[in-house]
């Protein structure tokens, strides 16, 4: 376990709150709180953020996510556990988590389409965005 670098929850409260305001707005989105708590967890895979590995993990236990899933959330690409709205969102997840790599391709970005709307890409990005914030966060301060 590291030792936090700074407190930095404490000495930029005001910035942390707008991204705790953006987390409270997403939670009522059309999306729905499962999906984006999957995204959040698998961002917080590919960032290897230990904290938000937990927290996410435990808020999709509490609602009835079956392990399996959570346990094959890392291989997705290879699981038929998924739907395909699932792996749509985790492809842009993916794609947005690793945007020096590709860009937010094309290839990435128009499978959504066909299973959100545009409210919700929206709404999907922002989350994607967010917890990459939050991730950025407690792994460079070592929370």
């Amino acid at each position: 376990m590291s030792t936090l670098r700074l407190p930095y929850y404490q000495l930029s409260a005001n910035a942390l709150s707008g991204l705790r305001q953006c987390k409270q707005a997403l939670e009522d989105s059309p999306l729905g709180l499962p999906l984006i708590e999957l995204v959040y967890l698998r961002i917080s895979q590919i960032n290897g953020c230990s904290y938000c590995l937990g927290l996410h993990a435990d808020a999709l236990r509490a609602r009835g996510e079956p392990q399996q899933r959570l346990d094959a959330l890392a291989g997705w690409h290879a699981s038929a556990l998924f739907s395909p709205r699932e792996r749509a969102a985790l492809q842009w997840a993916e794609a947005l988590t690793a945007l020096p790599d590709n860009h937010a391709a094309d290839a990435d970005y128009q499978p959504l389409a066909a299973h959100f709307s545009a409210q919700e890409v929206s709404d999907l990005t922002f989350a994607i965005a967010l917890m990459n914030a939050f991730n950025r966060l407690a792994v460079g301060m070592r929370q």
